[in-house]
């Protein structure tokens, strides 16, 4: 069984996994759904490019802190309602057979992933602040593990909920999820 730490390490981690299938995969089975061409969404994988640079502005989240919940505790909470609210309005803006334009869904994909790889960028950091060097090993497990469950979510998840209900609903439902987790999977440590 895992303790409530490893519990929440392992929602932080999910949390973390979440949205980055959802401006990749999902969101390419969206596009094709709405009838764009192949080469509009070859060209959404750009949108993952934060991930690639997140280094660069790693050292700013570390130096500085908001002015509530501390260092670690106050960006981890903004970057998961930002990660949320990007998600909704990828709901609300997203391409449909009507209106295919992909302009409005690439930049709220671009901003789910530069909050995204800026929560990751927080949580790795706050891991190594909070676990003692004998449980950092089984704490990136613990992680790692709800991170795949993340990602398990927002493809295999959200593709079965398209089979059932209109992607902004979906997109909806997940943006839920996300939302749910900033407030219940805070961490208190």
């Amino acid at each position: 069984p895992l303790t409530a730490r490893e519990g929440l390490i392992g929602a932080l981690g999910f949390s973390s996994g979440l949205p980055l299938l959802l401006t990749g995969g999902t969101l390419s089975a969206w596009m094709t759904d709405a009838g764009l061409d192949l080469k509009t969404i070859g060209a959404m994988t750009l949108v993952s490019l934060p991930y690639a640079f997140k280094f660069a502005w790693a050292p700013l989240l570390d130096t500085y802190r908001l002015p509530f919940l501390g260092r670690r505790r106050g960006w981890m909470l903004t970057t998961q309602l930002a990660i949320a609210s990007s998600l909704l309005g990828m709901a609300v803006f997203g391409p449909s057979a009507e209106s295919p334009d992909p302009v409005p869904i690439a930049w709220l994909a671009v901003a789910v992933a530069f909050f995204s790889a800026s929560q990751d960028i927080v949580l790795d950091a706050w891991r190594v602040d909070t676990l003692a060097p004998s449980e950092r090993a089984s704490g990136t497990g613990v992680f790692v593990a709800g991170y795949r469950i993340g990602m398990f979510v927002a493809n295999t998840g959200a593709l079965l909920l398209a089979d059932h209900l209109p992607w902004p609903v979906v997109y909806s439902v997940l943006a839920g999820v996300a939302c749910e987790l900033a407030v219940k999977g805070e961490p208190v440590v």
